[in-house]
């Protein structure tokens, strides 16, 4: 059974889960600055208690948040682990907005991982009214 536990991913895991996806490497000291500066994060972990996934919110809090970094290792890929993770950080975004408002919770999704995301109530942009995202790498 996949176990879920808030705000206590350790710099080691993530760096850990980062590398299992292939994603650029981070030293320890962007890797603690993204996690302390992160408004909440969830790990998720197997039966042995090995961490199997996370992903982490950021943003203002209270007009925009992002989910960055939702990352499930490649075994534990389409088993629900990812679906488990992104329900619980939308709860968390709703649990969070204040009563009569409107908050937006964005993301970046990899290319071919939109009918995932499309799944749990996002929007592809483009769109008739949005326009597409758009990054810059600060090198």
């Amino acid at each position: 059974m996949i176990s879920l536990v808030e705000n206590d991913i350790t710099i080691e895991e993530y760096k850990y889960l980062r590398s299992k996806v292939g994603w650029n490497m981070l030293s320890d000291k962007q890797s603690e600055s993204a996690l302390s500066n992160s408004i909440y994060n969830v790990k998720a972990l197997d039966d042995d208690g090995n961490i199997i996934g996370m992903g982490r919110i950021v943003g203002d809090g209270a007009v925009i948040c992002y989910i960055q970094d939702l990352i499930v290792v490649p075994e534990a890929q389409g088993k629900r682990v990812g679906s488990m993770i992104i329900d619980r950080l939308i709860e968390y975004v709703k649990s969070i907005k204040e009563d009569g408002t409107t908050m937006m919770l964005c993301l970046m999704c990899a290319k071919g991982r939109e009918p995932f995301y499309e799944k749990h109530d996002f929007i592809a942009r483009p769109t008739s009214d949005l326009g597409p995202g758009m990054i810059q790498y600060i090198r």
